[in-house]
């Protein structure tokens, strides 16, 4: 059983934990892949940077924006902040904007598909334009992402993440993380993962690249089986084709990153 409880409801403890951090980032950018978000008080974990003709966008968790018990994670029926409420992001001037939550579309349309309401947990975070020059699209230490992967991660295969909790302290060298995929859930529609280290609590949304740099997944769940200590991991490209079908987001894109992906991950602990 995957339970968000340790996800979502200890964002609240994360959040009366969290230290603010320095306004550059590991590479030099403010707002970045992996810069924290507060909805309320709760706080999450960016993934990727989104583009579209009307603005540009930070991808985290549809739950960050949950309003109901630990147990409420099924997205379609799960009580959520409207679209419009502030989202505070981790280098910017001014808040930012939720743009789209994959549970209020769901619940909109009235979606029946019982994997989607499960998995589907995607949300995006408008940047206020007088923030967007501060905007780097590239993974922190890692570089990257390349595209979009496919939906087809197979058990075995190699992934890494970039964490962000505000209960690591700050210590850098413990947000990149590589993992290996060990299940798929959902009809496709998640990955259990397990990585060293794995998510905790306030790392909610963050993103996932295969080993060549592409994004595949969010951070959704922490995960008690089939393995202690690993995550739920939403599929990206699922995530997204359901926003481009079910809401007026049809034209958002990935904005790769601007610097080459380097599944080193020794040299991105060290810094390299």
């Amino acid at each position: 059983m995957n339970h968000r409880t340790l996800l979502a409801t200890a964002c609240a403890l994360v959040a009366a934990a969290f230290v603010p951090a320095t306004a550059a980032a590991d590479d030099g950018a403010e707002i970045h892949p992996g810069v924290m978000t507060f909805t309320e008080g709760a706080q999450c974990t960016s993934n990727f940077v989104f583009r579209d003709g009307a603005g540009t966008y930070l991808g985290q968790a549809a739950h960050c924006s949950g309003t109901g018990a630990a147990t409420d994670t099924n997205g379609c029926d799960a009580g959520t902040l409207p679209i419009g409420t502030p989202v505070e992001i981790d280098g910017a001037s001014r808040p930012g904007t939720l743009a789209y939550s994959s549970w209020n579309t769901m619940q909109q349309v009235g979606e029946t598909n019982e994997n989607a309401c499960a998995y589907n947990d995607f949300a995006l975070v408008r940047v206020d334009p007088a923030d967007v020059a501060k905007v780097d699209p590239t993974v922190p230490r890692l570089g990257g992402p390349t595209s979009v992967g496919g939906s087809g991660a197979m058990l075995g295969d190699t992934v890494f993440s970039y964490g962000n909790s505000s209960l690591r302290g700050g210590i850098m060298q413990l947000r990149p993380k590589q993992g290996i995929v060990v299940s798929s859930e959902g009809d496709g529609w998640s990955r259990t993962v397990y990585t060293v280290t794995p998510g905790v609590p306030g790392d909610s949304g963050s993103g996932f690249m295969s080993d060549s740099g592409q994004a595949i997944g969010t951070l959704s769940t922490l995960a008690i089986a089939p393995t202690a200590g690993s995550n739920g991991v939403a599929d990206l490209k699922s995530e997204l084709d359901y926003m481009r079908a079910n809401s007026g987001f049809g034209g958002v894109q990935l904005v790769p990153g601007t610097r080459a992906f380097n599944g080193d991950l020794v040299g991105a602990i060290l810094g390299g």
